[in-house]
């Protein structure tokens, strides 16, 4: 199978600019290199902060470039997105218990895709009622593999000035995620940066956003945002590999044979 995971969005009203960017160019852009590069891809899953500020002209906005995109898509919700207007203007996704998250069945297993927005909140939750539809899912998922897409990432990146606003109920994922003990990878967006590793045994990766960056630094004291360029991912999956490309739909440069 080939996924792409695109994150991080920030939509703002139209014609405005966040961060010297506009994210709707920006959006626009990625999906015009998508549908010319990778329109043969299994689906598209946008891994949360669709919008910048949750209101309704950024959905508005988002569902009008998504009629463009020629391949399947499921949206999830970050920190900046509101579910509720979300909800008004995709009107035509159900909610699960509440939430926008969703269990895929594939040929190469189930794709889980986790909503952690907890409102008003920069960190992420998975409260008792998700944490219960989780448990569920990975119980109808026995015996298959298990892939688990989520906003804010429950491991710690090592950068102090995000690991704190990641996913609060890390310890209680990971224990349903060990129990069912056939979880091959974890994709997360939130921290805008290209992370790969592992989690208590589970691969992970991060991408960074289609917008603005968050700059590579330690500094507990110090956040600062750059303008490193945007990437969306090209994810293989079968039986044996998970390889994640991270592809900067920007780069004009010439290529060479």
């Amino acid at each position: 199978m080939k996924i792409i995971q695109v994150t991080d969005l920030h939509l703002v009203t139209p014609g405005e600019l966040l961060c010297g960017l506009n994210p709707l160019t920006r959006l626009q852009k990625c999906i015009d290199d998508i549908n010319r590069h990778h329109a043969d891809a299994d689906m598209v899953i946008f891994t949360g902060d669709l919008s910048d500020t949750g209101t309704e002209d950024t959905y508005v906005a988002l569902a009008a470039e998504l009629e463009r995109l020629a391949v399947p898509y499921h949206l999830m919700m970050g920190n900046h997105d509101d579910r509720d207007v979300f909800l008004k203007t995709f009107a035509s996704i159900v909610p699960q218990d509440g939430f926008v998250q969703s269990a895929l069945d594939t040929p190469e297993g189930k794709f889980i895709l986790l909503d952690t927005l907890m409102t008003g909140k920069v960190e992420g939750r998975l409260d008792d009622a998700r944490l219960t539809w989780l448990k569920h899912q990975l119980h109808i998922a026995q015996g298959q593999p298990v892939y688990v897409f989520t906003h804010h990432p429950p491991f710690p990146i090592h950068m102090p000035h995000l690991d704190p606003i990641g996913l609060i109920d890390a310890d209680a994922l990971f224990a349903l995620l060990r129990e069912h003990g056939n979880v091959r990878h974890i994709f997360a967006g939130h921290a805008h940066r290209p992370v790969a590793g592992s989690w208590r045994g589970i691969p992970v990766s991060v991408l960074r956003g289609t917008n603005h960056q968050s700059a590579l630094g330690f500094d507990p004291h110090r956040v600062a945002i750059t303008h490193e360029p945007p990437v969306y991912g090209v994810i293989f999956i079968d039986r044996e590999t998970v390889i994640v490309h991270s592809h900067d739909f920007l780069d004009t440069t010439a290529a060479y044979y």
